[in-house]
């Protein structure tokens, strides 16, 4: 296809390469080709904040706890996270991007959307401009990423996610059907592995499917949420790209495939929930005074309750203990929590983010 053939939007997604285990890889040369966990101690009940590709060849993935990924590969190096250097090289990055187009929207550390509309209808190919960018963050940063473009930003988030490690994907216009229709429901942004099990009662397995169906569906199985969804399977996303958010709050929350009520358990999700607003929180640059607990009962029962602390707070070992405070007024005979959500908010200086900062990423679907 011609470069006047790219219709009036190119927008590119860019994926750093698990991230932080790459740049523990990169600094540590003894690390490389090793399994790396980087995240908290087992005995702390910590989770997998990243782990490197040779880790994920065992079945160990993100937010998984630390005590089963080493059950999984005990040969396993674990580092603990160090945010300082991660940001540093995410803002070296973002300066790439930033290069090439003034229209980028970071999504968190490790990746950002940007719209190289201008780019092509200069005469560049979409192709070239990826790779061109590939090869600056590998050169000038040490690092790879892959990257999808597509006419939309859902379309292109998923073809980044195809060829990883160093992946390159286009998605030429008007093969977006093409493209989608084969893939598993859980490639669309927005849609997790509950909504993936609702879809394959109801015999919806690939993207094909899903955009196969009308309004008055997915209205009844999404809410208000389903008509989005459905036009994103198709290749339909007229979403801008964004470069400035307001973030008044950060959290994490998980709604459980069983109730539970065992002290310990409760102890160990409010870990992993405070571990990624801690993370969060330190990514992003900002402290809050405010922590809340959210709470939905086996009845479906939800209610919050928070607490303002006197001084800001950025780690998630204050965050988890100011939660354990919360929740243990809670723990009421025979009571069962379905869900449970941990939340900073009331940050020490109100501000609008920049390139380096990450907006609240898009919700998925429960």
């Amino acid at each position: 296809m011609s470069v006047t053939a790219w219709p009036s939007r190119c927008i590119l997604h860019a994926d750093l390469d698990a991230f932080f285990a790459s740049v523990e890889q990169m600094d540590r040369p003894e690390l490389r080709g090793k399994p790396v966990l980087v995240g908290g101690a087992p005995q702390q009940r910590g989770v997998v904040a990243a782990c490197s590709y040779e880790a994920r060849a065992y079945g160990i993935r993100s937010a998984m706890p630390m005590r089963t990924a080493l059950n999984l590969c005990p040969q396993a190096v674990l580092v603990p996270p160090h945010f300082h250097r991660y940001r540093q090289l995410s803002h070296q990055v973002m300066d790439i991007f930033l290069s090439i187009s003034s229209l980028v929207e970071p999504m968190s550390m490790d990746e950002a959307y940007l719209d190289v509309t201008d780019v092509v209808a200069a005469g560049t190919l979409p192709a070239e401009v990826a790779q061109a960018l590939k090869e600056r963050v590998k050169s000038e940063v040490g690092l790879t990423i892959s990257v999808g473009a597509a006419t939309s930003k859902s379309v292109a988030k998923i073809a980044s996610d195809l060829r990883k490690p160093d992946g390159l994907v286009v998605v030429e216009p008007g093969t977006e059907p093409q493209f989608l229709s084969p893939l598993p429901v859980r490639r669309l942004p927005g849609i997790g592995p509950k909504a993936e099990e609702r879809l394959a009662k109801e015999g919806i397995t690939t993207l094909g499917d899903l955009a196969r169906q009308d309004e008055v569906w997915a209205l009844r199985l999404f809410g208000k949420g389903g008509p989005q969804l459905l036009a994103m399977s198709r290749g339909q996303d007229h979403r801008p790209v964004i470069t400035e958010h307001v973030v008044k709050s950060v959290s994490a929350e998980n709604t459980f495939a069983r109730d539970i009520q065992d002290t310990e358990e409760i102890a160990e999700q409010l870990g992993r929930l405070s571990q990624r607003v801690g993370e969060r929180l330190r990514s992003e640059g900002v402290m809050g005074r405010t922590v809340t607990l959210k709470i939905r009962l086996a009845d479906f029962t939800t209610f919050s309750r928070s607490l303002t602390l006197a001084l800001p707070v950025d780690d998630a070992a204050t965050v988890q203990e100011v939660a354990q405070r919360l929740v243990r007024r809670e723990l009421l005979p025979g009571r069962r929590f379905r869900l449970l959500g941990v939340g900073v908010s009331n940050f020490a200086e109100a501000r609008q983010l920049s390139l380096f900062d990450a907006p609240e990423l898009p919700g998925t679907l429960p």
